[in-house]
C-alpha cells in the first residue's frame, strides 16, 4: 500500500493560474499547484492551461516525486498545500521539454 496516494488527475485552476491536482497522506488531504510560471521555466515558454496540464500528466511520476519529497521534508505552505516551484523539480529530476 502506497504512502502518497494522488486520487485524481490534473486540472487547470484558472483562479490559481496553476495546474492542481490532490494529494493524500493518512489523514492529511491538500492540494497540489503547478502555477504556469514554474512550468515556464521548466519548458522555456508560457505554455497554455492545456499544454500546462498535458506536460504534468506527461511527467506525473516527476511531480509526485517532488511532492513526497516535499511532504518527507515537511515542507508544506502556510496553507497545508504545495505549490510547486522549479526548484522543486530540478532537485527529483528534469522533465521532458515537450
Amino acid at each position: 500500500m502506497p504512502i502518497f496516494t494522488f486520487p485524481e488527475e490534473p486540472a487547470w485552476n484558472e483562479d490559481a493560474d496553476a495546474v492542481e491536482f490532490a494529494v493524500a497522506v493518512g489523514e492529511y488531504h491538500g492540494r497540489v499547484f503547478v502555477p504556469r510560471r514554474q512550468l515556464q521555466s521548466l519548458v522555456g515558454h508560457t505554455p497554455k492551461p492545456e499544454d500546462a496540464v498535458q506536460h504534468v500528466c506527461l511527467n506525473q511520476p516527476l511531480f509526485e516525486r517532488a511532492v513526497e519529497r516535499r511532504i518527507m521534508d515537511r515542507n508544506l505552505d502556510p496553507d497545508a498545500n504545495i505549490h510547486l516551484t522549479a526548484r522543486d523539480l530540478r532537485r527529483v529530476g528534469e522533465p521532458d521539454a515537450g
